[in-house]
């Protein structure tokens, strides 16, 4: 017999609490995303079984969102890195702007609070490349302006870190 449980509402779950064992693995996750279970739990005195669990809770809860790697930009024919300013009039622009996700030339897109609406980080093969980037945008319409920071050198890159100080 099928029960109907349309009306009955699905738990969620509870909100994560991260200790500092979590923090360790992300730490460790963070440094280096391929290392098994059995290698992450000899860093945090836990059993593999028990490192794949709280792995597990973390991704269900969305503290871990993916596994990716990172790229040498120099080394696959994008050495040329910028971040630019953008400004733009009307409710439509952010919108167009939210589609450069599709562009292989732009890593981010944030939408910013103080003397520009939106910062880009692109990473392009050359100047040319950053010139046809801005003509794409500026094709979006109700681009005001734009201003183009060039990398000269990187010091470091990383993500959110998870120990906290």
């Amino acid at each position: 017999m099928d029960k109907d449980t349309n009306n009955i509402q699905q738990k969620r779950p509870s909100e994560l609490v991260l200790d500092d064992t979590d923090r360790k693995l992300l730490t460790a996750l963070t440094e280096d995303s391929s290392q098994s279970y059995s290698e992450l739990g000899a860093k945090v005195h836990l059993s593999a079984p028990a490192v794949h669990e709280r792995v597990k809770k973390m991704k269900v809860a969305g503290v871990i969102k993916k596994h990716t790697i990172s790229l040498d930009g120099t080394k696959i024919g994008r050495p040329f890195l910028a971040f630019i300013h953008v400004n733009y009039t009307g409710a439509k622009a952010r919108e167009n702007f939210a589609r450069l996700d599709e562009d292989a030339d732009v890593e981010e897109v944030h939408s910013v609070a103080g003397d520009s609406c939106l910062l880009v980080k692109a990473r392009c093969k050359d100047t040319n490349a950053l010139d046809e980037l801005l003509g794409r945008m500026r094709e979006f319409g109700d681009v005001t302006n734009t201003r183009s920071h060039v990398v000269l050198t990187t010091l470091f890159e990383r993500g959110p870190q998870a120990m906290l100080e």
